[in-house]
């Protein structure tokens, strides 16, 4: 019997087949239109994408950055919660699925899912992807305007991935707050922008207020010790690029770094980590220097010298945004 194929395989040969019959510069021009344009409040007319060419052509291109991030955060927030996994999930504003598919690679196995959002031709493309991936083939792709107005079902996990940006401030506190009412734990991801960073902050201050824990990236639940305006939270995660990738960037290199923000809280225990690197470890000779967010509610950096034995060799294979400890 063969085993299984992982999430982040079959996603990538799934997002392969995407573009057959597209010719590559009708691909490359619509990536770049959609990346110049997918932005402001959620639409009130038609979606920005409009059709499956558009949909399968920012797929291919986006899916896998989002993935990647939104993988990042759920592990991040699995290691807090070793014991839970979600029985139900429901991803908002989720297009064409990309979050789900971070949560099959995160707790495998099959649960009901439901991915809500405004574009038809989005969710049509990503259940078609779906279809590759076990756990998602009895998955729900349901039209819904993600703004005040949105209700949702009682679930375990509500994921919301790169969609508050789209939303006016009103609709953005509506959604966090119709998430906390619906979820046991909620995981939220923005581009890893000041901005993107400020409304991840504002959605994790609601979080907080409405009785939930943060679990990642933060070491506590406490005020973020960063002053605003002069620093951000971010990390990174490592996306290999496609050909459309490098027909729409150019450059040589087989990889980008996808920059993300996120906050994962839940209403049960958590246990986050002891502390968090926020900056890319800077390794010099017998030393790292480590950039941490700690749980006092303070930024601190520590150096690591070769005196402290297995900790130094820790820290030399450290990366951003991993947990570390006290």
């Amino acid at each position: 019997m063969n085993d299984p194929v992982p999430p982040a395989d079959a996603l990538r040969a799934a997002l392969a087949g995407l573009l057959d019959g597209l010719p590559p510069r009708q691909a490359a021009q619509a990536v770049d239109r959609l990346i110049a344009n997918y932005r402001g409040a959620t639409p009130t007319n038609a979606p920005i994408l409009r059709d499956r060419p558009d949909v399968a052509a920012y797929a291919a291109y986006r899916m896998p950055a989002t993935f990647e991030a939104v993988r990042s955060a759920l592990e991040a927030f699995a290691a807090a919660v070793p014991d839970w996994a979600p029985g139900g999930h429901i991803d908002v504003g989720g297009g064409t699925g990309a979050a789900t598919w971070a949560v099959t690679a995160t707790w495998p196995g099959e649960r009901p899912v439901t991915v809500l959002d405004w574009a038809e031709p989005a969710l049509a493309l990503g259940r078609e992807v779906a279809a590759a991936n076990p756990a998602l083939r009895d998955a729900i792709w349901r039209r819904a305007r993600i703004g005040s107005a949105l209700t949702l079902d009682t679930t375990d996990l509500v994921t919301v991935s790169y969609v508050l940006n789209e939303l006016t401030a009103s609709d953005r506190a509506a959604l966090v707050d119709a998430a906390a009412t619906a979820a046991q734990a909620v995981v939220i991801v923005e581009p890893g922008t000041p901005d993107g960073y400020a409304r991840v902050i504002e959605a994790r201050d609601r979080l907080i207020a409405a009785g939930f824990q943060v679990a990642a990236p933060c070491p506590h639940s406490a005020a973020c010790p960063i002053v605003p305006g002069e620093d951000w939270c971010h990390f990174s995660a490592r996306v290999s690029r496609s050909s459309l990738h490098r027909q729409v960037k150019g450059g040589s290199l087989p990889y980008e770094d996808e920059k993300f923000a996120y906050v994962a809280a839940a209403r049960f225990p958590v246990a986050p980590a002891s502390s968090r690197i926020v900056r890319r470890p800077q390794i010099r000779k017998g030393q790292v220097l480590l950039d941490l967010c700690e749980p006092e509610e303070q930024l601190t950096r520590r150096t690591i010298t070769k005196r402290h034995g297995d900790l130094y060799k820790a820290a030399r294979d450290a990366d951003w945004g991993d947990a570390w400890p006290q």
